[in-house]
């Protein structure tokens, strides 16, 4: 099945304790598309400058995901610089320019919108209203979004959670958007709100899938080296929307296989800077470090007793 997801199309330069990049693939919709296209046909919406490579994104192509939803405006393209020190789970913003993104408004081709997984990735809960008036009866809505917006447009943003059927946000943003420290009241306080599902990512912690009557969580991979965090929420929404839209079971015990396609994917995302590491790998890879994840929670089916 297909899926549509409407994010930011952006260059990004990164410098972390590892390296630097300089004008890299980036943005929510590009980090998402590399991710997702390892499993189902992706249209992606979103917007870029005059001035962006696009020659750059024909991997994506190559990999099944439809660009014809993004619109080349005259002007330049959204950019972010952001630098990690050797607390990777965070980054210090440096310059942001918005360019044509800050006039952005989505315009979902009409072979889109019959999408029946649709994924808002983080921009203006404005802009993901606006979305979901041009689609057509989605099986599944999910949104991602970020503290700018739950403090810059918060109405907004609870009138979007009444449209949706699961939000991912990380745990920072949970307790912000809830004033709950706790993430169980925080998830609580959110599904009260609409959603059925929320996903809270805790970076090199993992994730947790809340709903109205169970807990489920997944650990993140233990990795060697993380290279570059840019974009590893952005993947890991990507792998589990990806595998969602595959296998088109939206059943409890799928969402909790998606999620753990989403770690998967996310732990692909940060081995190197940009997209490249996504672009790189093959079902051989995400199936062997599924495995490697499912001995990672195992257990013998002994253990406690006496």
């Amino acid at each position: 099945m297909t899926l549509l997801v409407v994010g930011s199309v952006a260059l990004d330069s990164v410098e972390t304790p590892f390296g630097k990049a300089e004008n890299a693939i980036g943005g929510s919709g590009n980090f998402f598309a590399a991710s997702a296209s390892h499993f189902a046909p992706v249209h992606l919406v979103g917007v870029v400058g005059s001035d962006y490579p696009m020659d750059k994104l024909v991997p994506l192509q190559e990999r099944g995901v439809d660009l014809s939803g993004v619109e080349q405006a005259e002007g330049s393209s959204f950019r972010w610089r952001g630098r990690y020190t050797h607390d990777l789970n965070s980054a210090e913003t440096l310059e942001t320019h918005l360019g044509v993104f800050s006039h952005f408004r989505p315009k979902i081709p009409e072979a889109f919108r019959n999408a029946p997984f649709v994924f808002l990735a983080n921009i203006d809960p404005r802009l993901q209203l606006d979305v979901l008036q041009q689609v057509e009866r989605p099986r599944l809505v999910a949104c991602d979004t970020m503290n700018f917006w739950i403090e810059s447009r918060r109405p907004e943003l609870l009138e979007l959670l009444k449209h949706v059927d699961l939000i991912t946000l990380n745990d920072g943003e949970a307790r912000q958007l809830s004033d709950k420290y706790n993430l169980v009241q925080a998830a609580r306080w959110i599904m009260e709100r609409g959603p059925r599902r929320v996903i809270i990512k805790k970076g090199e912690h993992g994730a947790f899938m809340f709903s109205e009557h169970e807990v489920f969580f997944a650990p993140a991979y233990p990795l060697e080296e993380v290279f570059d965090p840019t974009g590893a929420g952005d993947s890991f929404a990507g792998g589990f929307m990806g595998y969602l839209a595959k296998t088109g079971d939206i059943s409890t015990a799928n969402l909790r296989r998606a999620v753990v396609y989403g770690c998967v994917m996310g732990s692909f995302a940060v081995e190197r800077f940009s997209v490249e590491r996504l672009l790189e790998i093959g079902t051989a890879d995400i199936q062997s470090r599924l495995q490697q994840f499912r001995d990672l929670v195992s257990v013998e089916e002994e253990l406690g007793a006496s």
